[in-house]
């Protein structure tokens, strides 16, 4: 069984204030002197409508608040959307929730082990809360503590773990039930290099056997390397859907030429989006411009030159190669990292 993903037109507003002092509850003060806290109201999702097909490595692409993690969480049955609907495979989320549990694994963001219980316990207890036969979850649970390198870990408590480990873990416990939707919110967040390609090389694992998999991230590499499609968001809504290579491609001339000039003037800007190549400039924050050009190198000098004919000073010039960056910037004006 292989089963596919859907959302139709996703919206989710939270209206719960942080904590009481915490930034962003001003402050009104009545005309009877009474102190009085404004609505709050943040639009996490809004109109979000995707299809993952079964068997797909899906990634959502963007910046801390763009409504990643609020989509796993619908998709999870753990955040009720405000408005729209949502399914895995035939089932409805919010209608038949009980149903769709067991066909979810989730590692969320934060590891929420339980520190009380060993590696082998939290798999194996993890196990049997899907009804996994005792002699099939613990062998289950030994295979994933090899596959994860955590057989010399295995009967020690996690608050030992070092963050990655503590992740390793996290994923293993989401696979004990053999989902067959698999949700990885930002799984490679804080992990070393060795660690994340291991990571790499099992998700690639799991999915070569006919799973699905949804993966969260805002690293551009782990979606070029890992998603057939990726979704890029932002604010709530969708502004890019693709391979990987078709978005990039997507990028006017594929290369950013960035450089920060002071004065820049208007003729200047116009100058730069004249020199051969050059598809679009665009001025970027307080004396930059982004040249989105069909070469790299061979662009700078002439920028460099054109600027300093023009009287300006150039402070810094540098290249991008053709990347889900680029497209993100290039769509919304900032970068992932922002």
């Amino acid at each position: 069984m292989t089963l596919g993903i859907r959302t139709q037109d996703l919206s989710k507003v939270y209206t719960s204030p942080p904590p009481a002092g915490a930034p962003g509850r001003p402050l009104m003060i009545t005309p009877a002197g009474r102190q009085k806290r404004e609505k709050f109201e943040v639009a996490a999702l809004n109109g979000l409508s995707l299809e993952v097909s079964p068997g797909e490595v899906f990634g959502l692409l963007g910046p801390n608040g763009a409504g990643k993690s609020t989509t796993v969480g619908v998709l999870t049955t753990r955040v009720r959307p405000t408005g729209g609907r949502a399914w895995i495979g035939e089932h409805e989320v919010w209608k038949r929730p009980v149903s769709v549990k067991p066909l979810i694994g989730v590692v969320p963001q934060r590891p929420n082990l339980d520190f009380s219980l060993t590696a082998r316990e939290i798999l194996t207890f993890h196990g049997a809360y899907f009804r996994v036969p005792w002699a099939e979850r613990n062998a289950r649970a030994q295979t994933l503590l090899e596959r994860f390198q955590l057989t010399d870990r295995a009967d020690r408590l996690p608050r030992e773990f070092s963050g990655g480990m503590m992740q390793r873990l996290s994923i293993a416990r989401a696979m004990m039930h053999d989902p067959e939707v698999l949700f990885l919110d930002e799984p490679s967040a804080g992990l070393d290099p060795q660690t994340r390609l291991l990571l790499w090389e099992i998700v690639r694992e799991y999915n070569a056997r006919g799973k699905t998999i949804v993966l969260t991230t805002h690293n551009m590499d782990e979606a070029d390397a890992l998603c057939h499609r990726v979704a890029i968001v932002d604010h709530g809504r969708l502004i890019a859907l693709g391979t990987p290579g078709e978005l990039k491609s997507s990028i006017p001339g594929g290369y950013v030429v960035h450089i920060k000039v002071q004065p820049r003037s208007a003729e200047l800007l116009d100058k730069l989006g004249r020199m051969k190549g050059v598809t679009e400039e665009r001025p970027v924050g307080d004396g930059g411009a982004d040249l989105y050009a069909d070469r790299g190198g061979p662009l700078v000098a002439e920028a460099v030159n054109a600027a300093l004919t023009a009287g300006a000073e150039v402070s810094d010039v540098h290249i991008s190669e053709p990347s889900l960056e680029n497209l993100f910037l290039h769509h919304t004006g900032r970068s992932l990292r922002d």
